[in-house]
């Protein structure tokens, strides 16, 4: 595993422009579970009836029932040594950008600024009929959340029914393809359209390094390097190694 790291550590350093790709996998460790695990929210509510926008529109009251489980679990979550960890290589100039499909907000409480996300964020919440927005914060008092002008709020994520912010899609496609690095952090990237991020920044001459806690379709197809195991302590040591690297260099 130390030679796999310094052998990643090499790649960053040398990149001048590295991205990261993240799924659920990296927010376990802050005590979220993949929606689509076993004890996840979709085992409790069906996507189809509470997580559809057509669901909301029609009885958000009853969606509602889903989106306060989700909020009590994400509401609570701290960054973990994974998101930290990417905060600091941003810090020192090391990874320019996140590309996320979670919506937990945790990348930037972690200290990422360049997050595009690709689902959204619940720490936010409109208003589909006037278009006013709030802090998710400021309305967690209120079952269910209401706008000034009496309306239900939606949470600022995107249902099943919703397109792919085309800013977001447009900007990852765009880095991916002059990306040198790319990191896969906590996914198996086999959702669309995020699961076409590795393949054009492998084809365009990126090298990829994986970080997974299993082996997934990428690992023997596009994957240069695997780091086996838990996110947060994989990062934690990459980031220590690069900082050896780096202060070798200066020295």
């Amino acid at each position: 595993m130390e030679k796999l790291i310094n052998a990643a550590a090499d790649i960053i350093v040398k990149s001048d422009l590295t991205l990261a790709l993240t799924g659920a996998g990296i927010s376990v460790e802050s005590g979220i579970p993949d929606f689509r695990s076993a004890g996840g929210l979709w085992s409790k509510f069906d996507p189809a009836e509470y997580a559809n926008i057509s669901a909301f529109r029609s009885n958000p009251e009853k969606v509602w029932e889903m989106l306060w489980e989700m909020d009590k679990i994400v509401s609570g979550a701290e960054p973990n040594e994974a998101h930290i960890g990417m905060g600091e290589l941003e810090k020192m100039g090391y990874l320019h950008y996140i590309i996320t499909q979670n919506v937990d907000n945790l990348h930037q409480a972690g200290g990422s600024k360049n997050v595009i996300e690709y689902h959204g964020n619940s720490s936010s919440l409109s208003c589909l009929w006037c278009g006013k927005t709030y802090t998710a914060e400021e309305k967690r008092s209120e079952h269910p959340p209401r706008c000034e002008c009496k309306m239900i709020l939606k949470p600022d994520v995107v249902f099943f029914g919703e397109a792919i912010p085309q800013d977001a899609m447009n900007r990852s496609f765009q880095l991916a393809s002059s990306a040198k690095a790319l990191m896969v952090v906590g996914t198996s990237a086999v959702v669309s359209p995020a699961n076409t991020i590795p393949s054009i920044a492998k084809q365009n001459g990126a090298r990829v390094i994986e970080i997974n806690k299993e082996r997934t379709h990428l690992t023997d197809s596009l994957t240069d390097i695997f780091l086996q195991g838990s996110a947060g302590e994989i990062i934690s040591v990459l980031v220590k190694t690069i900082k050896r690297k780096v202060e070798g260099v200066l020295s």
